[in-house]
């Protein structure tokens, strides 16, 4: 890391600058260390994941309450001069007052952008109601509003990953986000060109996150082309590693020490994270 770190506000700048032309990969750290070597290999943004960061805590995806995340939050921004953008779930709130809240404190940790989800944890009433989406989605942009503005703020449907597959209402969501005050809009689980284009196409100008979280045909610049403005990885890194842990485990249970075949030198892991700042 640079002698000098840079400020929050520097950090946020540079993030915004990567939304106004080009696609850029954000890929997803889980803890410090993850962090840190992704910024050692030349990465320029990364985003926190909530999937990740639960595993690595022995919980579930959406099962830590909001005063881990927020400490969560801290951490990863003082881990590197990277901007974060946070993987912010459904805002820690029942409605728009709490979700304001907590984006307020989230924005306090130093985050340079975060995402708010439409989904309700429900699975009888996976989504939220669009009129009351959008109110989350107003209550978030006020509470950045009111602490200068600065931090990013993504609008997501998840109809695609709570079984509402339903293309047209994940583009009226999102539209409907985009006036309410999102920066940028996401909607994971969209595959198809056909998907991609039309939302993109749906929201422009404003920037479009796609989820890449497993083998794809689409390259970055396959994507770059639909225009989608950036890209990135949710758990799928994080599950990357379990994976490693998981067939070398397997081995070891057999009596075997060959799952170890695969592993990171050790003194480069010590080079990495020698500087103590």
């Amino acid at each position: 890391m640079p002698s000098s770190p840079r400020s929050i506000a520097d950090k946020r700048a540079a993030f915004r600058a990567l939304h106004e032309s080009g696609c850029f990969l954000l890929p997803n750290p889980w803890n410090p260390g993850s962090a840190r070597y992704l910024e050692s290999v030349g990465f320029k943004a990364l985003a926190t994941t909530s999937s990740g960061f639960a595993w690595s805590r022995a919980h579930a995806d959406n099962g830590l309450p909001r005063d881990a995340v927020i400490a969560h939050l801290r951490e990863m921004v003082a881990a590197t001069d990277l901007p974060i953008n946070a993987d912010f779930e459904n805002g820690f709130g029942s409605d728009a007052e709490e979700v304001a809240q907590s984006v307020g404190l989230a924005v306090d940790a130093g985050v340079a952008g975060l995402s708010i989800e439409d989904a309700t944890g429900h699975p009888d009433a996976p989504l939220f109601a669009i009129d009351v989406a959008v109110e989350r989605i107003r209550a978030a942009r006020r509470a950045i509003d009111e602490r200068g503005g600065d931090t990013l703020l993504v609008g997501r449907a998840e109809n695609f990953l709570t079984g509402e597959r339903d293309l047209a209402d994940t583009i009226a969501r999102l539209k409907a986000y985009a006036q309410a005050g999102a920066d940028c809009l996401y909607a994971p689980g969209i595959r198809t060109r056909e998907e991609i284009v039309a939302v993109v196409t749906a929201v422009a100008p404003k920037p479009v996150n796609v989820l890449i979280g497993s083998v794809s045909e689409w390259t970055l610049q396959d994507l770059a082309e639909m225009g989608v403005r950036r890209v990135s990885v949710g758990g799928a890194l994080a599950r990357s590693a379990w994976g490693g842990f998981m067939r070398a485990t397997q081995t070891l249970l057999e009596g075997r020490f060959d799952g170890f075949i695969d592993n990171a030198p050790g003194n480069q892991l010590n080079d990495l994270f020698s500087d103590p700042n």
